[in-house]
């Protein structure tokens, strides 16, 4: 069977490379690749007083028909990149602190409706950066006469800069999740892997950015006939 199995895929591959998508019948199995980015760069920036999402965006789609109450395995796997960048402003012992998130989810569709597990997390970092500083108090300083006719030295608060501290960090990570769709007709299904990136922070005196990239991914679907079995609860201990 598995070699059955590989030799309808080379067989479907040498097709797709001479017609481009088919609806794939009498197969088993079907495989897609990407070789540029398919969604994004989307970012968030400061000024951003909320997240902001994308749209669901299909990036990989193919047909394949299947037997009467067979299932559908599909397996996305991409590219992720995430970019996330923070600064902080502080001075006269006052905490700020700036924040950034980039997040990105992949779904799977079978004729519009959405497979098992639902969206999931292919990669998301929320990034937080505080600081308490007392700032840059070179030229701030001055010398004046208390009551008693002795000096003293004091410090101008007005003149004090911020010190700035920043961090900034930039993943890029390959991550696949199988999904399920049990049970299906007789006839040609439509699948598609569809995606989108959350991307927001938040600030106070400092910025941030945060940016969420999909890559470079592939798509296979199997049709086959698999043992089910009642989803089952662990408990950590």
């Amino acid at each position: 069977m598995k070699t059955k199995t590989l030799v309808n895929i080379v067989l479907l591959l040498a097709t797709f490379v001479a017609n481009g998508q088919q609806v794939n019948g009498n197969l088993k199995a079907t495989f897609q690749t990407s070789y540029l980015a398919l969604l994004g760069p989307f970012s968030a920036s400061t000024g951003t007083s909320s997240a902001i999402q994308s749209d669901w965006k299909t990036v990989l789609e193919q047909q394949i028909k299947t037997a009467n109450n067979w299932d559908l395995v599909i397996t996305p796997a991409f590219e992720v990149g995430l970019y996330t960048m923070t600064t902080v402003s502080s001075k006269n012992m006052v905490t700020d602190t700036s924040t950034a998130t980039a997040a990105v989810e992949v779904r799977v569709t079978i004729d519009g409706a959405v497979a098992a597990p639902g969206s999931v997390v292919y990669n998301k970092r929320t990034q937080q950066l505080s600081a308490q500083l007392e700032g840059a108090i070179a030229n701030c300083l001055g010398i004046v006469t208390n009551a008693t006719g002795d000096l003293t030295i004091t410090l101008n608060t007005n003149c004090v800069t911020p010190e700035v501290v920043g961090l900034v960090q930039d993943t890029m990570s390959a991550n696949s999740f199988i999904f399920a769709a049990p049970n299906l007709p007789t006839g040609v299904h439509t699948v598609q892997v569809q995606a989108r990136i959350t991307a927001m922070g938040d600030n106070q005196n400092g910025t941030f950015t945060a940016i969420g990239l999909l890559g470079k991914g592939t798509m296979a679907v199997e049709s086959n006939r698999t043992l089910k079995q009642s989803p089952v609860l662990y408990e950590l201990k």
